[in-house]
């Protein structure tokens, strides 16, 4: 490892949103400080970016997956870092600190705020997208994955490797390693397997001090803070060993569609009383959305989706189902059976068939969004429902997914890792709102429309606190201010929410491994704070 001296030999001009001579001073300084700590053969100069540089907007657009944050008046970085090497991070964590500015570490950029790419304040961002390292051990069901990897990557590899293997994390292929494990991600195997960050052993991290940490040296309350509780808090996430899951040769996947006219109705309560209690192989995610009536012109009705994924074959599939379900009404014809990995490709990709496709680092399409989340621990009655779907109409576009919890993540105690929302929660909802018109107003028609809709939620969800999920990263729930950034106050409002019981724990591990708060983002852990 590389010894560090850069406090001692280089000088940061004051630090600067704007002004081209002083970002220049600033990006000379970083430079000198990154080249005297790295070695000379690795030209760490080609790997850094400052707005000047010809490709600096296509560096920072490459990875961002929201246009709601990727236009002219979005504050922008004042470096881009690409490391290809450690010790390239390394030194980009201590040469930022030296400098004094903000540091922003982007894996996949799917964080639906962009909080691994803006800020209010001045900002670099590490770029992480050359460290997308994958070993798979088929043998040992396990792997190394660097975070920079992308889950679709991911899947490619273990598919390689085995047809009987898999790994329970999410269904967009683009969405990058590090920000996915690190927030406990999830995917169609949650109920079966548990959280991403449930099959994680072990990690790579670069501390606030620049030393490269593994679970051994990194302690296990770390290890601990780190699957689930969001890695941008605590370091750079560098890479996590996963443990490999076992899959059938054969997974059998349907799509059923009913509309209000077709009793959508009784088919949504009653998916609230079987999706989170059946059996664990099976996962069954229920879409909501307004939409143009077939049957009555001009009006709008509200479509009720289940995508639902089985580890067995269609005909056990039906059956069950036939029992527990009726209201679904799902039939053999409805359903297709299909190796795990067509089964990525379907939830994932709609018509792909050939797994190269998941290599694809390019979305099929960038909108503007907004998410936002809740969990619900008691059915919503069928009256409740025909009044929700009544808002949904009068409030716009906005549509619900529900995810379904029970099996195994009723079997994970909620210490055992950040994420608490275990036991006790029937079903996370996520708020989905997106549009294609650029500009100030449409963002303002938007925005209102999804947060009036989670406005007429309150009463059907968990209270104090009303809980969110980190991965569906929303800033309307609290941040903290940049000039306050150090304020456990303002961090307990939104930590509470994410974290509910484990905040706490998660606030002194932030504490004792990076006292200063370095690592901050607008809604990062805070420290503690400090004793007069």
């Amino acid at each position: 490892m590389l010894f560090f001296t850069i406090f001692f030999i280089i000088s940061f001009p004051k630090k600067t949103h704007s002004g081209a001579a002083a970002d220049a001073s600033v990006y000379q300084s970083f430079l000198r400080c990154l080249e005297t700590n790295t070695a000379p053969e690795d030209k760490i100069s080609d790997l850094v970016y400052s707005p000047t540089n010809r490709t600096f907007n296509s560096v920072l657009q490459a990875y961002i997956r929201n246009s709601r944050l990727n236009t002219s008046s979005t504050p922008k970085p004042s470096i881009i870092i690409t490391p290809t090497k450690i010790p390239h991070i390394q030194a980009a964590v201590l040469c930022t600190k030296a400098a004094g500015y903000q540091l922003k570490t982007r894996s996949g950029g799917h964080d639906y705020e962009g909080l691994s790419y803006v800020s209010d304040s001045p900002f670099f961002i590490l770029d992480m997208f050359n460290f997308r390292s994958i070993e798979i051990d088929a043998a040992a069901k396990s792997g190394w994955v660097q975070a920079g990897a992308t889950l679709g990557e991911l899947y490619y590899r273990i598919w390689q490797k085995s047809n009987v293997l898999g790994f329970p994390a999410g269904i967009c292929p683009t969405v990058g390693v590090g920000g996915h494990l690190s927030g406990a991600g999830y995917g169609n195997l949650l109920r079966k397997y548990g959280l991403s960050t449930d099959n994680v052993v072990d990690a790579q991290i670069v501390d606030v001090n620049g030393k490269l940490l593994d679970r051994a040296s990194m302690g296990e309350d770390l290890f601990w803070a780190i699957r689930g509780g969001g890695g941008a808090s605590f370091g750079v996430i560098i890479a996590y060993k996963i443990v490999l899951v076992p899959v059938p040769e054969t997974v059998t996947v349907f799509r059923v569609e009913k509309y209000l006219e077709q009793n959508a109705t009784d088919m949504a309560y009653q998916w609230q009383l079987v999706a989170p209690k059946t059996t664990k192989d099976l996962f069954m995610r229920m879409l909501l959305q307004p939409v143009s009536s077939k049957t009555k012109k001009g009006e709008t009705t509200v479509r009720a989706s289940v995508l639902a994924e089985y580890l067995g074959n269609a005909d056990s599939l039906v059956a069950l189902l036939g029992k527990e379900f009726p209201e679904l009404g799902l039939k053999k014809e409805d359903c297709l059976e299909m190796s795990w990995i067509q089964s990525v490709l379907w939830w994932g990709l709609d018509n792909e068939t050939n797994p190269a496709v998941l290599l694809s680092r390019q979305p099929e399409s960038v909108n503007f969004g907004k998410r936002k989340s809740d969990y619900v621990q008691n059915p919503i009655p069928k009256a409740s429902l025909e009044w929700i779907w009544k808002k949904m109409i009068e409030s716009g576009k906005t549509g619900f997914v529900f995810n379904p919890y029970g099996g195994a993540m009723d079997e994970v105690p909620a210490t055992e890792t950040p994420f608490p929302h275990r036991a006790g929660n029937l079903y996370k909802i996520q708020y989905s709102i997106s549009w294609k018109e650029a500009g100030v107003e449409a963002e303002k028609k938007y925005l209102g429309q999804i947060r009036r809709i989670y406005s007429y939620m309150t009463p059907f969800v968990s209270k104090n606190p009303r809980s969110a999920y980190l991965n569906y990263r929303d800033l309307d729930i609290g941040i903290v201010q940049p000039a306050s950034k150090n304020s456990f106050d303002e961090g307990k409002v939104y930590g509470g929410k994410y974290f509910n019981g484990n905040f706490e724990r998660l606030v002194k591990v932030k504490t004792a491994v990076d006292p200063h708060n370095f690592f901050w983002n607008e809604q990062s852990i805070p420290v503690l704070p400090s004793k007069a």
